[in-house]
């Protein structure tokens, strides 16, 4: 692989509860100029899967939303916005009020991310194949802000038929010493990169990656493969919740 090219795909209606989102994504790529090929990578907002799969809520469930998401609470703080909550989430991701959120949705509602986002990647790949007759990877995203430092990017939540780590260790670099902790997250690299032409507001969820060559008959692990166990977590906790956890001589 030398190249990629990454378009968005326009043409989709508003997602309902129990819309085909496969059907209408695969109907939307073939009116488009390029088509849908084998070893395409359909990368897709998790709002409009969440649409379809009935995860909206009204607005003023929200605090009581992100509570019910979330595991464990990482940290806390009170802000010029009121309470912000970095929450770990049934999924095992780690961000801010559990992924529930009020953009692009009718107002007075907000949204939850799909219940298991690798089972939505992987029965959206199944559909796609069944309609179009070509293997297609699925990585299914959402916005997430990043430890020490500024901005948002889109990761993988979910993901179906692509590599998600590339693990490089026990290869050598170019001066011919080994690799030893060189794991490539590959399907957030395909998210971020596919941000690029979908927008934050531009009302295209969908893009097309071609060229990537990492698309397999089998399913594969999914983005849970990308979560960080706690056996391997250094900042589990915030720095004030890590204190108050330590005064009171709590398990870190």
């Amino acid at each position: 692989m030398d190249s990629l090219s990454i378009w968005a795909v326009d043409g989709l209606p508003e997602i309902h509860e129990g819309n085909d989102l496969a059907a209408l994504v695969h109907e939307a790529c073939a009116a488009h100029p390029h088509g849908l090929a084998e070893g395409d990578v359909l990368v897709i907002a998790s709002k409009v899967v969440s649409k379809a799969e009935g995860r909206m809520r009204p607005a003023a469930d929200r605090e009581e939303a992100i509570t019910e998401e979330a595991v464990r609470v990482v940290a806390s703080r009170e802000g010029a916005h009121g309470t912000t909550r970095i929450v770990e989430t049934r999924h095992g991701f780690v961000m801010a009020a559990a992924g529930v959120d009020a953009s692009n949705v009718p107002n007075g509602h907000i949204l939850l991310l799909p219940l298991d986002p690798d089972a939505s990647a992987r029965a959206i790949a199944a559909r796609v194949h069944e309609l179009a007759g070509v293997r297609v990877g699925v990585v299914l995203t959402d916005t997430f802000g990043r430890p020490w430092r500024d901005g948002q990017t889109d990761l993988a939540i979910g993901a179906a038929h692509v590599t998600v780590l590339a693990d490089h260790r026990g290869t050598a670099d170019a001066h011919g010493r080994d690799l030893q902790v060189s794991v490539t997250a590959v399907a957030d690299e395909v998210a971020a990169a596919a941000d690029l032409v979908k927008g934050k507001a531009s009302q295209l969820p969908v893009a097309v990656v071609r060229g990537l060559a990492d698309v397999s008959d089998e399913p594969g692990p999914g983005v849970r493969s990308l979560v960080r166990g706690a056996d391997r977590d250094l900042f589990r906790w915030g720095a004030r919740e890590a204190y108050e956890r330590g005064s009171r001589g709590d398990e870190l």
